[in-house]
């Protein structure tokens, strides 16, 4: 890619992040419509913030005549909890691996029909038959990531490259921010302490939530998938957050760094699917094929700087998407990392109580 070309795309970013700065929303709930025309037909997408492409949802509806109204949500427990409570009209979500597992255990997604997303096709063949989702298909995978440690390289002594400056040390008190997500902050200090993210004891659980609590004064915020912006207005030097959040503010600020630690980390995929009582499946499944389109794809990539698994929309990227260290990272840290298992609703709730615990200490 070109520095002009470049420049453009940090230059969008810069405007998406903006826009929901100037409207005081964290995007949370924001409703964003693709403009123009079209035959009336309305679709409702409930995602992430800053997690679709610049023109997208506009591209689809000009392609298709169908309206995308985008809501947000921060966490996964919130999609969760928002989806048991009752489907209020979402056509297609994006949950992460482990809670397909999850809403696929409590009867909360309907299956798909593959042979309405023919673009499945696109996708590389390691994403294509996952532990977390096995046939029949209940999601299609959209992104992958991993998390790790962004830092802010003028304000720290040597890359952080441990668990260690985040759950045990001084070094950076008043400076830090971690996830706000259950599961995976006990997971992560876990592997911190040297254990595997998966068969946790309720000792290992125990262990980690003393462990947070000791270092809870030191801490500055539990984030909800706002963790890059803290780090880009300098409120904190370190944080814990996904690849993609780090190299999309990295496009913006040449200080800003990511590392996943040495001791391993957690694998991820964000996904695509229908939750059960969807008012619109036939629509569903289009959009959901239309977001596996090789151009699409490579639109949304441009965009989010995520992983994309979508092999098709890889091969369009410039080397310098495929070759970037932040959005495919290398090393130890990377070769000791794991994906996450969902192992129960009775671990879910042995992890969130524990949560619970620390930030009410």
């Amino acid at each position: 890619m070109s520095e002009g070309s470049s420049a453009a795309m940090a230059s969008s970013r810069l405007s998406r992040r903006s826009l929901l700065a100037a409207m005081g929303v964290a995007g949370v709930g924001l409703t964003l419509e693709g403009c123009g025309g079209g035959s009336g037909e309305r679709l409702n997408f409930y995602t992430w913030d800053t997690y679709i492409g610049e023109n997208t949802l506009s591209d689809f509806q000009k392609a298709s005549g169908v309206r995308v109204s985008a809501s947000y949500f921060a966490t996964n427990d919130e999609l969760f909890a928002k989806l048991k409570a009752g489907n209020s009209g979402y056509d297609v979500i994006v949950p992460s691996n482990e809670f397909v597992a999850r809403m696929r255990a409590a009867d909360m997604l309907l299956p798909l029909d593959m042979s309405k997303i023919p673009n499945f096709s696109n996708i590389a063949p390691d994403f294509q038959n996952a532990d977390y989702d096995p046939a029949p298909h209940h999601s299609v995978p959209y992104t992958w990531l991993v998390t790790g440690i962004g830092y802010r390289k003028s304000k720290v002594n040597g890359v952080p490259d441990s668990w260690k400056w985040l759950y045990d040390s001084d070094a950076y008190s008043g400076r830090i921010a971690l996830l706000s997500e259950a599961a995976d902050l006990i997971r992560l200090g876990a592997k911190y302490m040297g254990k595997s993210l998966n068969g946790l004891t309720p000792a290992d659980i125990k262990a980690v939530e003393d462990m947070l609590i000791r270092q809870k004064p030191r801490i500055k915020a539990f984030h909800e998938d706002n963790g890059q912006d803290l780090l880009l207005s300098g409120d904190v030097d370190l944080v814990m957050e996904f690849n993609g959040d780090i190299a999309q503010i990295a496009a913006e600020d040449d200080d800003i760094g990511f590392v996943v630690p040495k001791e391993g980390s957690l694998f991820n995929a964000d996904t695509l699917a229908i939750p059960k009582g969807a008012p619109r499946v036939d629509l569903a499944h289009q959009f959901i094929n239309y977001l596996l389109d090789a151009q699409a794809g490579k639109h949304i990539a441009e965009t989010i700087l995520y992983p994309t698994p979508n092999a098709a929309a890889k091969a369009l990227m410039p080397d310098d998407y495929r070759s970037n260290p932040m959005i495919f990272p290398t090393g130890e840290g990377m070769d000791k990392s794991e994906w996450g298992r969902f192992e129960g609703p009775e671990m879910a709730r042995l992890c969130e109580e524990a949560i619970t615990r620390v930030r009410a200490a």
